[in-house]
C-alpha cells in the first residue's frame, strides 16, 4: 500500500526549482563569505604586519567590497526566494482547505466550530510561513556553507578543523531535541487557539440569546478561561525559545574560544603559524558557527510551522472518509446514480432499520422499515422531542445512521455524500439563512446551473415575492443583511420558497415554516407551497392539524419511536396517542 505524503512534502515537491536555486545561491554565497575572509586577512595582515601603503592594496581594497556587495546580494536573494515559496505555498493551502470546505458533505460541514475553521485558515496558514521563509533556507545554506568553511579551515591548520568537527554536531543534537519538544508545545497551541477562537466567535454570534438568559458573565468566564489557556500554550513555546537561544549561545561561545585558544598557542607560543593564516581562520570559525546558530533558531521556527502545518491537514483529513466513499464506487453504482439525478419522476425513498442516536446517553431515535412512494406527502407528527427533526434531518442526508440505510432508488445517499443527493431537494426550515447580497443572489444560491434574469423573477412571482420587490427601489438588486436582516419572518421564508422554484427539486423537505407567522402570509405561503408540491415528494415536519389532513401518509412518533404510519382517520381509530394530539388541537382552535 503507498503511503501518503504529507503536505509538508507535497508542498515542497512544487518548490523544487526553488529549492534548487536556493542550493546555487548557497554555494555562491559560501564562496562570497570564504573570499571575504581571505581577502580581509590579506589587507589586514599586508596594512598592519608587513606595513604596505594604503595605495598598493587599493585593488585588494576594492575586491574586498565587491566580495561584500555580492555577499549582501545574495543573502538578500535568499532571503526572497524564502518569502517567495512561503506566499505560494500559503496561497496553496489555503486554496486547498477552501475548495475543501466549500465541498464537504453536509454531515462534515455542519461538524465543528466555525471560528475554528477559520482559526487554521488564517493563522496556522500564516504560521506555516517561517517554515519556507526561514527554516527552508537557513537549512540549505547548513548543508552546503558550513562544509565549505570546514574543507577552508582544514587546507589552512587541521586541529582547528577538527575542533570544528568536534563542536558542531552538539548544534544540530541539540535542535533535534528541542524541535521534537516545540513541534508538540505547537500543536497544543493551535488546539488551544482554535478553542479560544471558536468560543468567541460562538459568544459574538450568539450574542443577543446570551444577554437574553443571563449568561453573559458565564460566557465571559469561558472565554477568559479560553484566552488564558493560549497564553500559557504561547509562554511555552517563548520558554522553549529561550532556552534553545542560551544553550545555542553556549556552545558557539565555547567552541569559538576553543579554537581561538589553539590559534593563539600556535601563533604566540609556538610560532608555528603566520598571521594572515590565523586571522583567516579566526574570521571563518564565528562564520561556522554563526550559520549553524542561525539555523538552530530557524530550526526552533521551523518546528513550530509543522505544529501548524499539522492542523491544517487535519482540518484537510475530515473530507478523505468521503472522498473515498465517491471514489471506490463501482460503475454499475454510479450509473444508477446519475440516472437518478436525470430521472424526471421524484424517486422513491426507503428507511431500513434506521437507528440514530447523538451520543452515549442521549436521545436515540429508532424507525422500522417504511418508503415513501414518489410524489406522496408525508407528514411526520409527534410531540415535541419526539424526533421529528431528526428523522428529516436524516433523510436529508444533514445526519448518518448509527445503523440502517436510507435509500434513494434504490441507493443509499449516505455513500456517495450530498453530490448528487443536493440537486433533488430542497430543504426548507422555520429560520431560513439569507446571505449579505441581493434579493436576486440569495434566490439564485439555490440552484448550481446557470440562470437568467428572467428566471428569478418568475421564482420570485410563484413564492409571492412580487409585491414587496415591486415596492422596492431596486427591486430584485435590493441588499439584504446577513441572516436576512432588513426582511420579515415571511419575507424571509417566501425568498426560501423562491430558492426551491427555482431548482424545481423532486424531494421538498419542510420543517413546519408557517409556524409563527400571520394568517395572511401564512395563506401566501401554502398557496406557493402546494404549487411548488404539485410535481415533488413533499416531507413535512407537522404541527397543525390542516396540514396533517393533507398528507398521504402521516408517520407518528414518540420518544423516538416509530409507532405507527397511514391516513388521518386510520391513525384517529388506531392510535390513541395520535387521537388524543388531534383532539387537543380541536380543542384550542375552539377555544
Amino acid at each position: 500500500m503507498k503511503r501518503k505524503r504529507s503536505l509538508i512534502a507535497v508542498q515542497l515537491s512544487s518548490q523544487r526549482k526553488s529549492m534548487v536555486l536556493l542550493g546555487f545561491a548557497s554555494l555562491a554565497l559560501g564562496a562570497a563569505i570564504i573570499s571575504q575572509a581571505a581577502l580581509l586577512s590579506a589587507t589586514v595582515n599586508r596594512l598592519f604586519v608587513m606595513k604596505a601603503t594604503l595605495s598598493s592594496i587599493g585593488v585588494m581594497l576594492g575586491a574586498l567590497l565587491v566580495v561584500m556587495l555580492v555577499r549582501t546580494l545574495l543573502g538578500y536573494m535568499n532571503g526572497r526566494i524564502g518569502l517567495k515559496m512561503a506566499a505560494h505555498v500559503k496561497k496553496a493551502m489555503r486554496s486547498e482547505l477552501l475548495h475543501k470546505l466549500v465541498n464537504d458533505s453536509l454531515p462534515t460541514a455542519r461538524g465543528g466550530q466555525t471560528g475554528s475553521k477559520v482559526s487554521v485558515m488564517l493563522d496556522a496558514v500564516d504560521e506555516a510561513d517561517s517554515y519556507f521563509s526561514q527554516y527552508l533556507p537557513r537549512m540549505i545554506e547548513a548543508a552546503i556553507i558550513p562544509l565549505m568553511i570546514a574543507v577552508a579551515v582544514f587546507t589552512q591548520h587541521y586541529p582547528s578543523g577538527l575542533i570544528l568537527l568536534v563542536t558542531a554536531p552538539f548544534i544540530p543534537i541539540f535542535m533535534v531535541l528541542v524541535g521534537l519538544k516545540t513541534k508538540k508545545k505547537s500543536e497544543e497551541k493551535f488546539d488551544q487557539l482554535a478553542e479560544f477562537s471558536g468560543t468567541f466567535l460562538d459568544s459574538l454570534q450568539g450574542l443577543v440569546t446570551l444577554k437574553l438568559y443571563g449568561r453573559v458573565r458565564h460566557q465571559e468566564q469561558a472565554i477568559k478561561q479560553s484566552s488564558l489557556a493560549f497564553r500559557d500554550a504561547t509562554m511555552g513555546i517563548l520558554r522553549i525559545a529561550f532556552t534553545n537561544t542560551f544553550m545555542l549561545e553556549l556552545i558557539v561561545m565555547l567552541s569559538i574560544g576553543l579554537v581561538s585558544l589553539e590559534l593563539a598557542i600556535q601563533l604566540l607560543v609556538y610560532k608555528s603559524m603566520s598571521f594572515d593564516t590565523a586571522f583567516f581562520v579566526l574570521l571563518l570559525v564565528p562564520e561556522f558557527f554563526s550559520l549553524l546558530k542561525n539555523t538552530g533558531v530557524a530550526f526552533h521556527s521551523g518546528r513550530t510551522s509543522m505544529g501548524a502545518v499539522r492542523k491544517v491537514e487535519d482540518l484537510l483529513e475530515t473530507s478523505n472518509e468521503d472522498k473515498r466513499d465517491r471514489n471506490t464506487m463501482d460503475a454499475a453504482d454510479k450509473l444508477d446514480v446519475d440516472r437518478m439525478t436525470t430521472h424526471p419522476m421524484p424517486p422513491s425513498i426507503e428507511l431500513k432499520h434506521v437507528r440514530f442516536r447523538y451520543g452515549a446517553g442521549s436521545f436515540e431515535l429508532a424507525a422500522d422499515s417504511f418508503t415513501i412512494a414518489p410524489g406522496q406527502k408525508l407528514a411526520i407528527v409527534g410531540k415535541s422531542g419526539s424526533g421529528k427533526t431528526t428523522m428529516l434531518h436524516l433523510i436529508a442526508g444533514l445526519l448518518r445512521p448509527l445503523s440502517g440505510e436510507v435509500l434513494v432508488n434504490g441507493q443509499p445517499i449516505t455513500n456517495d455524500g450530498d453530490a448528487y443527493w443536493s440537486e433533488r431537494v430542497s430543504y426548507i426550515t422555520q429560520h431560513p439563512y439569507l446571505f449579505a447580497g441581493t434579493i436576486a443572489d440569495n434566490i439564485a444560491i439555490g440552484t448550481k446551473r446557470a440562470v437568467t434574469r428572467s428566471e428569478i423573477e418568475q421564482a420570485a412571482a410563484s413564492a409571492g415575492l412580487s409585491t414587496l420587490i415591486s415596492e422596492l427601489e431596486k427591486g430584485c438588486d435590493t441588499l439584504v443583511g446577513e441572516g436576512g436582516r432588513g426582511l420579515s419572518g415571511g419575507e424571509r421564508q417566501r425568498l426560501a420558497l423562491a430558492r426551491a422554484f427555482l431548482n424545481r427539486p423532486a424531494i421538498i423537505l419542510f420543517d413546519e415554516p408557517t409556524v409563527g407567522l400571520d394568517l395572511q402570509t401564512e395563506r401566501v405561503l401554502q398557496r406557493s407551497i402546494g404549487e411548488l408540491a404539485k410535481q415533488a415528494t413533499m416531507i413535512t415536519v407537522a404541527h397543525r392539524l390542516y396540514t396533517i389532513r393533507d398528507a398521504d401518509r402521516i408517520v407518528f412518533l414518540e420518544n423516538g419511536v416509530l409507532l405507527d404510519s397511514g391516513r388521518h382517520e386510520e391513525l384517529v381509530s388506531r392510535l390513541p396517542q395520535y387521537a388524543e394530539m388531534v383532539d387537543i388541537q380541536r380543542k384550542g382552535r375552539l377555544g
